[in-house]
């Protein structure tokens, strides 16, 4: 089996080593990792493994890898770039998007007629060059065919992944899984980033009226939308954040703080963001989701001065 990984940053390196030990791996990434990578391997510790691994990356694709599935592993706002530059390699493959928020599973459908969506909620943090903590997890990878469906390709994926020892699971509705992971992550990770605090701090009164806030107006357009949530309201889901998912990431730092701190560009178009636009076109307000979002471009731009 031949996988293929493009825009490998902290998710895609550590799948990659965590893939390495059952299939034929390559992983495209920046310079300085991959160049630790061949000197001295891939050092990953925390809840996925404690331990160094070696295998094939560079920053570009081998003129003779035939890829069974490729990953696009980068941040959203990369995913029309990366499509850009490897759109022949991509066309007719199967391509799995395992990336945060709404939008990159149609920017990938421009480009190949076999996508398949993915999910990880899992909280990857550089140590170093080519160095992963992986600090939290908060539940399996879910993977299906986007928008909607399961098949023998998805399910060999899915049996791959467990062989590397990572969690997984196929679902046939896979949009689902991926609003379920927006929510979360309209939930804490700008308001993390904002703060400057671990998830587990936003367990407070005043953190938490703001969550609720931005957790009912996306739910609201998650319905307009007609995407069925495994939860039967807004409220159901809090609890579920508040109870299950919050104590389980306590200790993940937002990966926008990250971005914001290294003075790079977040993914919030493609959260909060999101939901705004989506909010318009279905006239609903969303003044908490458009607050925060802007609080966040605000700390860009601030950032980059």
């Amino acid at each position: 089996m031949n996988v293929l990984i493009l825009g490998a940053g902290a998710v895609g390196l550590s799948i990659a080593a965590k893939l390495s030990t059952v299939c034929n791996i390559h992983a495209v990434s920046r310079k300085r990792h991959a160049d630790r990578i061949i000197s001295h391997g891939f050092m990953m510790s925390g809840m996925w493994s404690e331990g160094t691994y070696s295998f094939s990356c560079s920053e570009a694709v081998p003129e003779d890898m035939n890829p069974d599935y490729v990953f696009i592993t980068c941040k959203s706002t990369g995913t029309r770039d990366i499509c850009n530059q490897f759109s022949d390699l991509l066309k007719g493959r199967e391509v799995i998007s395992m990336q945060n928020g709404l939008g990159n599973e149609e920017i990938i459908s421009e480009y190949t007629d076999h996508v398949i969506g993915g999910t990880i909620i899992t909280g990857f943090e550089w140590k170093g060059n080519a160095q992963v903590h992986v600090s939290v997890e908060s539940g399996p990878m879910n993977l299906g065919r986007f928008p909607s469906g399961l098949d023998e390709n998805v399910m060999e994926l899915v049996t791959l992944l467990k062989e590397a020892g990572m969690k997984a699971e196929a679902t046939d509705n896979i949009r689902s899984s991926i609003w379920s992971k927006v929510l979360y992550n309209c939930a804490l990770n700008p308001l993390g980033a904002v703060m400057g605090v671990p998830y587990g701090r936003l367990n407070n009164a005043h953190a938490w009226s703001v969550i609720e806030n931005i957790v009912t107006e996306a739910f609201m357009v998650a319905e307009a939308d007609s995407v069925s949530l495994p939860w039967k309201s807004a409220k159901e889901y809090l609890k579920h954040l508040h109870d299950i998912q919050l104590p389980n990431t306590a200790g993940h730092h937002s990966s926008m703080l990250q971005d914001i701190s290294s003075g790079r560009k977040t993914e919030i178009d493609f959260m909060n963001g999101a939901i705004v636009k989506k909010a318009h076109e279905f006239g609903i307000a969303s003044h908490y989701n458009s607050f925060i979002s802007e609080q966040i471009r605000f700390m860009e731009d601030f950032q980059a001065d």
